[in-house]
């Protein structure tokens, strides 16, 4: 078994990957803060909900009622979405630079969290395979 097919590794990737993309979105949204018209974007956050780790592995969930809803095909994050906001200028600009700037250092601070638990989980399975990992 490959060390980026371990559960956790393999979500802490996903989470970076997930802060990446969203940091774009962000800077996108900062930079278009004056275009007429523009309505800022931001991304779901990714599920890691067992029913979901199941459908991304390739195993199907079983539904015993018709009436229920199955999975999403689309991995997710990957589909932004339109945010919300309260403010709308008159040329119809809808970007808060105070809310994008928060969104923007709370990913950077999530981001550095993840890379951290990443790097901390692949020196522990070096340890653990008994190489000091230097």
């Amino acid at each position: 078994m490959a060390v980026a097919d371990l559960p956790l590794v393999s979500m802490l990737k996903t989470r970076l990957h997930w802060h990446q993309t969203r940091q774009k979105l962000l800077a996108e949204n900062v930079a278009n803060a004056d275009t007429p018209g523009f309505r800022p974007k931001d991304l779901l956050p990714p599920s890691f909900a067992p029913a979901a780790a199941a459908a991304s592995a390739g195993r199907a969930t079983d539904r015993t009622n018709a009436a229920h809803m199955t999975l999403a095909a689309a991995r997710p994050g990957e589909t932004p979405y339109s945010a919300k906001s309260f403010e709308v200028t008159p040329s119809g600009n809808s970007v808060s630079l105070e809310d994008e700037m928060l969104k923007v250092s709370q990913n950077q601070s999530d981001y550095q969290l993840a890379a951290s638990l990443y790097t901390k989980s692949l020196q522990m399975l070096r340890t653990a395979i008994g190489r000091s990992g230097r």
